[in-house]
């Protein structure tokens, strides 16, 4: 094929597919010591006390968002500008939950005894910092964090809104934050856990022992699409902060989208045991002409991101949630 024909057609024609069995063995280069270098240097990082608790898309004015990151209840929404407000979750007075309140005109009103809250502080209720980046709500947690807090979140750089399509994807597993970012700082299992996504898998770089923002997992690998056709690309994998990995498309088809995946821990189960709340957000951009027909179509292919990186998660967050009972129980190899 000619050079100016590949890029025009990002697909790529396997020569002679190797069957999943047949595929080079990875478990000798991802040693858990190096994986587990990567994991500290990650949770070594600042995050500003910053968790994000959902995405922009799915609160709309009038609506109320609740969820209790690790022991802390919280309560968000929007005013009539739109203004993302968060506080705690309970009402003051006695207690209601906040998040079965209604919004009226961008007040949040109490249904039990009438309070509202404009985002103000008022009769003991004091709001946390809040940020919206677009794509995704970050809440402030300074006594949870512990850290020194920042004006904002550590937000990955991704295409300009509006310039690609974004998802985002939400789960939950029975495990903690550092076994997600462990799963995700692990780009080797890729072609052997998720053989229906990727295919020809290659680490071709590792983080040394640098402590820097510059350290990451270069990754060779190629998308599935039909049969044997693949797009191949090259992938970038970072951890800006202890509960974010981000995946950036350096080279090939869609160069400069990201996957960005957060943990944020929740409350414990029945059992007392962890769960986290696993928040995936899908940024697709691409310098093609023809993208503005998917950025046009981006209210239908949604449900397809979010659906192809659900499958993903099925098989990974099984892979997180084994980590932890490895490690409650001390089994954990690494």
């Amino acid at each position: 094929m000619r050079p100016s024909a590949r890029r025009r057609i990002p697909l790529r024609l396997r020569r002679v597919p190797v069957p999943w069995e047949r595929q080079e063995p990875t478990w000798r280069a991802a040693k858990p010591s190096l994986i587990a270098q990567a994991l500290k240097r990650a949770q070594s990082r600042p995050s500003g006390n910053w968790y994000v608790i959902g995405a922009s898309r799915d609160l709309p004015p009038g609506k109320t968002l609740g969820i209790t990151v690790g022991s802390t209840e919280v309560v968000a929404w929007r005013d009539d500008d739109g203004r993302l407000h968060t506080g705690p979750g309970a009402c003051p007075h006695l207690g209601a939950p906040l998040q079965e309140s209604p919004v009226r005109c961008g007040t949040l009103v109490c249904h039990w005894h009438g309070l509202a809250l404009d985002g103000g502080p008022v009769a003991g209720w004091e709001p946390y910092p809040a940020f919206d980046d677009g794509v995704l709500l970050w809440v402030r947690l300074d006594r949870m964090g512990g850290e020194e807090p920042t004006e904002r979140p550590r937000v990955p750089v991704r295409p300009l809104l509006g310039d690609g399509v974004d998802a985002v994807y939400s789960a939950v597993g029975r495990c903690e934050p550092e076994d997600v970012v462990a799963n995700r700082l692990d780009p080797w299992h890729g072609a052997w856990f998720h053989p229906y996504s990727f295919v020809d898998l290659t680490v071709t770089d590792v983080p040394g022992d640098s402590t820097g923002d510059d350290d990451g997992f270069l990754v060779e690998v190629s998308f599935r699409v039909a049969g044997r056709l693949v797009v191949p690309v090259l992938a970038r994998f970072t951890a800006p902060e202890p509960r974010t990995v981000v995946m950036h498309i350096v080279e090939g088809e869609g160069a400069g989208s990201v996957v960005e995946t957060h943990a944020t821990p929740l409350a414990p189960d029945e059992q007392g045991r962890p769960r986290t709340a696993v928040v995936e957000a899908l940024v697709a951009a691409s310098d093609r002409r023809g993208f503005a027909v998917a950025r046009a179509a981006a209210p239908m292919l949604r449900p397809l991101m979010r659906a192809s990186a659900g499958r993903l998660w099925r098989d990974d967050l099984a892979y997180a949630e084994r980590r932890w009972e490895l490690r409650a129980q001390g089994r954990f190899p690494g």
